[in-house]
């Protein structure tokens, strides 16, 4: 989506600010003992309070209103029985729709005391992000942003996972552009436009670069890393990106 006129750069911002309120919620009742369903379910009922729509429970029939994965899941989780454990790696992700309008954000964090690894993982994660956010800018080329993210991996001693990326949002939960790569892809030399929507998300890992589909059809898994991620929404302009996920 490119963004243009004020009622788009209200409604992003309205439905972020819905999906980020939703996620540090859930990250702040992911303590020992409560399974992946029940912090669902209150995603659930903030959705519902807000007039929002869960994104993969409505545009793709998922078995849950948000993305919950945990220690080998690295995205797509489905919300069950488990039960999250002290020092369990979690990725909350959260994307809905009101009024027409879509965002998307996650975060993944160590739940209670956690090894010193996970926690860099995460922190990297962040750095990521923010060495990515930098390049994000009308008129620069979309490589820059992965470039930036797989340097930054690379100087905390980590890789990244090539094949999840993030994605143009906006009108609707996928849009293009389709890809946003964590590493630099000399043939992905899309220029940036301003007013451009992307959900960037880079996913930091302890060593695998790619992740396999479960057999439940929906679940991102590795077989031998930890990943981390972080996920936030922006729109694209002259004066530097404006992130609605906050």
């Amino acid at each position: 989506m490119i963004a243009k006129t004020e009622a788009d750069f209200n409604g992003l911002k309205e439905i972020g600010k819905i999906i980020a309120t939703i996620r540090d919620e859930m990250v702040q009742r992911s303590i020992p003992g409560i399974t992946t369903k029940e912090l669902d379910d209150i995603a659930g009922e903030l959705l519902k309070k807000a007039g929002a729509v869960s994104a993969p429970k409505g545009e793709y029939d998922f078995p849950g209103y948000t993305c919950i994965s945990v220690n080998d899941e690295v995205a797509h989780g489905i919300p069950g029985q488990r039960v999250i454990q002290e020092g369990d790696l979690v990725n909350i992700d959260v994307s809905a729709s009101k009024n027409g309008y879509f965002a998307d954000t996650g975060i993944s964090f160590v739940a209670g005391e956690g090894n010193e690894v996970l926690t860099k993982l995460c922190d990297v994660a962040k750095k990521a992000f923010e060495a990515g956010l930098k390049k994000a800018k009308p008129g620069a080329k979309k490589s820059r942003i992965g470039k930036a993210v797989f340097e930054t991996a690379r100087q905390n001693g980590f890789t990244v996972i090539k094949n999840l990326t993030g994605h143009g949002v906006g009108r609707k939960i996928h849009e293009a552009p389709a890809h946003i790569c964590n590493y630099y892809d000399p043939w992905d030399n899309e220029i940036l436009k301003e007013g451009m929507v992307i959900a960037f998300e880079p996913f930091i890992s302890t060593f695998e670069e790619e992740v396999y589909q479960k057999e439940d059809g929906w679940t991102y898994a590795t077989e031998k890393s930890y990943v981390a991620q972080m996920e936030h929404t922006m729109i694209l302009t002259k004066n530097g990106p404006i992130i609605v996920t906050l």
